[in-house]
Order: C-alpha cells, then structure tokens, then sequence
C-alpha cells in the first residue's frame, strides 16, 4: 500500500516551493529594474551652443559731435516801405520771386515829386541869371571906384550882393538836390538779393510812410544762419573748437534722418541763459540748395573735435545692468563673459569704448537675450549696417 504523506511533510514541501518562488521574484525584479535604470540614465550630453551675432571691436578716428535744437533766421530781413506819400502806381514783383540787389519792385507816382523837381530847377537858373548880372555890375564898379568915378562904399553894397546871391543859388541847388531824392523814392528797389514775401498793399492804393507793413518784406535766405543753444556745461569745448580754427555744422531735421546743409559756426553768444542754463551759439549756412527756410526749426551737429584711433564697436553690443554699461565679450573658446564699460559718444550706430574693451576683442550685438556668464555661443558675423546721418 503507498504511504500517504503526513501533514508536517507536505506542509515543508509547500514551504521549499514558495521559498524558491519569493528568490526567482526577487532576482528577477532586481534585473528588471537594473536594466530599466540602465536605459533610462544616459551619460549627460554637452549643452547646445547658443547662436548669436558677434563683431570685433575696431580702431578708428570718430568726429566728437555736439547737438543741440535750432531755429533758422534770414541772414537779412528788410521791410520794403515808402518814403514819400502818394499812388502806388506798379508792382513790378511777383510774391515768393527771387530778386537782386536794386531791382525795381514798385513805381510810386512820380508826378508831384517831378514837378517839384521842375520848380527847384527854374528856380536856380534864375539864380544863376541874376548872379552873373550881379558879377558885371561889380566888376563895372570895381573900375569905376580905381578911377574914382563911384564912391567905395557903391562897390562893397554891389559886392555884398553877389554874395548874396551865391547864397541863394546855393540853397536852390541843394532844394534841386533834395527833390532829385524825393523823385528817386518813387521808385521802390530791392536793398538787398533775398526772395520776396506776401505783398501787403496792392496798386492804386495810397501809400503812406507811416504804414506799419510796408509793401513787401525780402528776406536773404542765400546765405542763412541758425540760432541754437547747448548746454553751458559744453561752452569750454566749444570755445576750444573755435580757437583752433573753423568748425563745421551740419543742420537736420529734427528728427535727425536729413541733411539739410553744412555751415560753420560763426559765434557764440556774449552771455549765458540763466533760467535755462544754455548758451546759444549762431551758424552760418551757404544754403545753396535752399533747404533751410526761415523759421525753421532744426537739428545742429556741431563737430567738437576728432578722436584719434577711438576703440568702436555697433551701438547695438551695448547692454545697460544694474550697474551700468556692459557688453558681452567672446573668448577664444566662444564663450561669453560679462564686462562692464565706459561708452563715450553713441552716433551713427557705432558707440566708443573708453575703458574696458581692447581693439581686437570680439563682442555679442545681437541674441544677448538668451545669454549669461559661462554660455557657449555659436557665432555668427554682424552684417555691417549704415549709419544715420543724425545723432
């Protein structure tokens, strides 16, 4: 007869089978999960290069400039009046034309005045009439009184009468002189070359010399000037300037995109704005091309001086922290660094480095935003760009 198992046996069989089973379970899931950690930790890859825009840093001469806001003034402004009373006869002008010293601008009725003229003239031909019999008749006296024929004192009253007369031809020729002036104002010329304005009175108006606007305003705009002002803080440089010979300007717009034309600056003014703190300095434009218009306002770059192999980079490295100026320097390994500088003038899209940048050396000017300390860039060569006209 087969023996039957005990309870304890079997009961120590189950024990070694569920035994083996928990140490296969734990060998398998510490393989399972040795070859997920495997998979799922892969050896750090290096960080991707950033890409941005770099230029090298540059040596050059720059033109040191000064700005300041301006008004254009005629060189000359002169009001066209009447100097005598009378019929505005002509206007010989067109308004906005373009005229030359004496041109005839308008004929005032010369008819009063000529036959004033006239009188003065008769007037000193009777003169002379009479001077010349009053001459005979002391030169008749004269003889007479050597041969005693006539008293002395006959010959001094006929001499006195001669004088008398030289007088009043005298003053009949300077009466002749005046109504010449008075006939000339009758006709109106142009005191200077300039362009004429708006005319104010229109033919066969009377015309007054007390008339307050004239007949027509000229105004010389070839050459012109412009009235602006710097700061006081700038007078010392702009002195400087002066002393050392001409100095060049340039008027703009006031936005600074357009030339208007290039002067010298003639003067600065004898005194300094107190209220305003400014000094206004006058320029001088040949105007050629008549761009500048009186009342204008502009834009004045004044050229102070020229710096002398300046270290340049674009305006556009430039970055402002919280501790001022700074710029993204590229090292050999096109790493960037972080280093602060001191910019002098900014025009024209270049900015000068005064401390803190050496020529030669490789800035960031575009991407700085996805930068920092340590960064690996890929660089790529700034595009040149043109400059502005203006400051």
């Amino acid at each position: 007869m087969t023996e039957l198992p005990t309870p304890g046996r079997a009961r120590g069989r189950i024990a070694k089978v569920v035994g083996t089973l928990a140490v296969l379970g734990v060998c398998g899931a510490a393989a399972f999960w040795y070859v997920r950690d495997d998979k799922a930790a892969p050896a750090p890859a290096a960080p991707e290069a950033v890409p941005a825009e770099v230029a090298v840093a540059s040596r050059e001469d720059v033109p040191i400039y000064l700005f300041g806001l301006g008004t254009v003034e005629a060189f000359n402004t002169v009001t066209v009046r009447t100097q005598i009373d009378g019929e505005l006869q002509k206007v010989l002008f067109t308004e906005g034309q373009t005229v030359k010293k004496g041109d005839l601008l308008a004929v005032i009725d010369p008819r009063p005045s000529q036959a004033v003229l006239d009188e003065a003239r008769a007037k000193v031909v009777q003169d002379e009439a009479n001077l010349k019999n009053a001459q005979l008749i002391l030169e008749r006296d004269v003889q007479l009184t050597a041969k005693q024929f006539t008293t002395v004192e006959q010959t001094d009253d006929q001499r006195t009468t001669v004088q008398e007369l030289q007088g009043q031809l005298a003053e009949d020729q300077a009466a002749v002189r005046d109504a010449e002036t008075q006939l000339s104002y009758t006709q109106l010329t142009s005191p200077i070359d300039g362009r004429t304005g708006i005319r104010a009175v229109d033919e066969g108006n009377i015309v007054h010399t007390t008339d307050a606007n004239g007949i027509v305003v000229v105004t010389q705009i070839e050459p012109i000037s412009a009235i602006s002002t710097l700061s006081q803080d700038d007078l010392p440089a702009v002195r400087a300037a002066l002393k050392a010979g001409p100095v060049p300007v340039t008027a703009f717009t006031t936005d600074g995109a357009t030339n208007l034309g290039d002067g010298t600056l003639s003067l600065i003014d004898n005194e300094i704005d107190q209220a305003a703190g400014t000094i206004r300095l006058k320029s001088t434009f040949p105007n050629k091309e008549q761009l500048l218009w009186p009342g204008q306002a502009v834009q004045i770059r004044i050229l102070q001086q020229v710096a002398r192999g300046a270290t340049t980079i674009p305006s556009s490295a430039l970055q402002r922290g919280a501790d001022g100026f700074f710029v993204y320097v590229v090292d050999a390994g096109d790493v960037v660094r972080a280093r602060p500088v001191v910019p002098g003038q900014i025009a024209g899209g270049r900015a000068i480095i005064e401390r803190g940048l050496s020529a030669g050396e490789r800035v960031v000017t575009a991407g700085q935003y996805r930068l920092d300390d340590g960064v690996r860039i890929a660089p790529q060569e700034t595009a040149p760009a043109a400059g502005k006209t203006g400051g």
